[in-house]
């Protein structure tokens, strides 16, 4: 029950001015449409200080003298002032004018309005006005006014209490405003970003190459809509592949956009096939001349190439994680280090070395991204090559089911948390040494249905 009058001061009044100040708390908490916060204020308001009529005034972006009446408590149609401005009525002159541009408080206990003033209309019969400023970044460009019937209605000591209210109130509308174009705008980015990542994802190699020596299969999940893995396979003039992984500093949108650009950058190289640092260094001219540098961003890639005829995988290393080889024979996993140099698009002319391994029938590989190794499991503890080097260490049926392993193995560490980093998995296993030498360029594996040899996911 409210209170006879809110801003007693007698302390027998105290209980029931909290229970009511609660309530009216309770209630604009729910709110979080600034138009509803508008409704549950102005009515249980009334509760607190009854009022005849309310108007509320604005000059934002307005000159002196024009001022915009953004809300009436007698009209039969409520107009929201966030999406209705362009009906919002606009007086020239008057009191209102007078009011809203003085910037100050006021009280009128004997209210005479002209028959020709622009408030007329909004004033009829009320004999009390209070107008109380609100504040926005310093300056009073809203104002409320209530009126009352009777004269003398609004006790000057009320008035402070009340503009303190009044702006609060209006700041927490603001603030209601604010979050909800902020929510408008993250949905809309949201969109822009599902858009970019499956433009991203239209990048991605949708076919493998069916080369009869060794078994493929690539997996990447991405810990934003879109992220900045690349990856790629290459068909090579006598059978021979190109296997590309990358990684570009970043995530979002912008990562998303320099991989479309390494991705356009590779599939225009018309150079040799190899050695594969020409591919590297090619990338790499090409994005220092862009200015990668100076935004502070860089690409780490490993480029192999594998050719069925002499059995070896030939490789460059820009600033990447080196491959990890495990052998048929059950030594321990190798770390294909070669040298390792820059990343691309940090130092123009940069030259990349290669370094070539031989394979044995059984022999498989890895190739992945940092997000792999620096997934993080319980006490912010990466996972690290020592746990990845123990799953491939067992050997596998083949490339699918080595991911499959690697995947499970991550799992169980992490807690299956999403990954805090993109991370890529390009897997190949040795076969068989070739018997006969031709080109298989042409020949390629759909990627789909019970044959599918690479997953791609995202998560958002």
């Amino acid at each position: 029950m409210a209170p006879a009058d809110f801003f007693d001061p007698n302390p027998e009044a105290a209980p029931a001015r909290v229970e009511l100040t609660l309530d009216v708390m309770r209630e604009l908490s729910r709110a979080t449409d600034p138009q509803a916060m508008y409704q549950v204020y102005s009515r249980r308001m009334r509760d607190i200080f009854p009022i005849s009529r309310q108007v509320s005034l604005s000059r934002r972006g307005l000159q002196a003298p024009r001022l915009r009446i953004t809300r009436f408590n007698l009209w039969e149609e409520p107009l929201n002032p966030w999406t209705d401005a362009e009906r919002l009525p606009v007086l020239e002159s008057g009191l209102f004018s007078e009011l809203i541009h003085a910037g100050r408080p006021r009280v009128i206990d004997e209210l005479t309005v002209s028959s020709d003033d622009p408030a007329a209309p909004y004033l009829e019969g009320q004999r009390s006005l209070l107008a109380i400023p609100l504040f926005d970044n310093g300056e009073p460009v809203n104002m409320v006014v209530v009126t009352r019937e009777e004269p003398h209605a609004f006790p000057p000591e009320r008035v402070p209490e009340l503009i303190w209210m009044s702006n609060l109130f209006g700041r927490a509308t603001q603030t209601a405003l604010l979050s909800q174009k902020l929510r408008a705008e993250q949905e809309e980015s949201q969109h822009e970003m599902r858009r970019i990542a499956k433009l991203q994802r239209a990048l991605l190699p949708t076919e493998l190459p069916r080369v009869s020596t060794l078994d493929l299969a690539v997996y990447s999940r991405s810990a934003a809509a879109a992220g900045g893995d690349y990856h790629t396979v290459i068909p090579l003039p006598r059978g021979r592949v190109g296997l590309l992984v990358a990684d570009v500093c970043g995530h979002g949108a912008a990562a998303a956009m320099l991989v479309a650009v390494v991705h356009s950058l590779v599939k225009t190289y018309t150079g040799p096939a190899t050695p594969p640092g020409r591919l590297l260094a090619y990338v790499n001219d090409h994005l220092t001349r862009m200015a990668t540098r100076s935004i502070g961003t860089f690409v780490t890639a490993v480029y192999a190439v594998y050719d069925p005829d002499r059995a070896t995988l030939t490789w460059s290393n820009a600033g990447h994680p080196p491959p990890r080889l495990a052998r048929a024979s059950g030594r321990a996993c190798e770390a294909l280090v070669g040298e390792r140099c820059v990343p691309l698009g940090v130092v123009h002319g940069t030259e990349y070395p290669e370094a070539e391994v031989q394979l044995n029938p059984g022999d498989q590989m890895l190739l992945h991204t940092d997000g792999l190794t620096d997934a993080k499991g319980a006490g912010d503890e990466p996972f690290g090559t020592e746990r990845l080097d123990a799953t491939l260490a067992p050997g596998s049926a083949g490339a699918r089911a080595l991911i499959g392993d690697v995947l499970k193995s991550l799992e169980a560490f992490t807690g299956g948390v999403a990954p805090s980093d993109d991370y890529t998995l390009v897997a190949m296993k040795f076969v068989k040494s070739r018997k006969k030498a031709g080109d298989i360029s042409g020949e390629w594996r759909a990627v789909g249905g019970n044959d599918t040899r690479q997953e791609t996911r995202d998560t958002r």
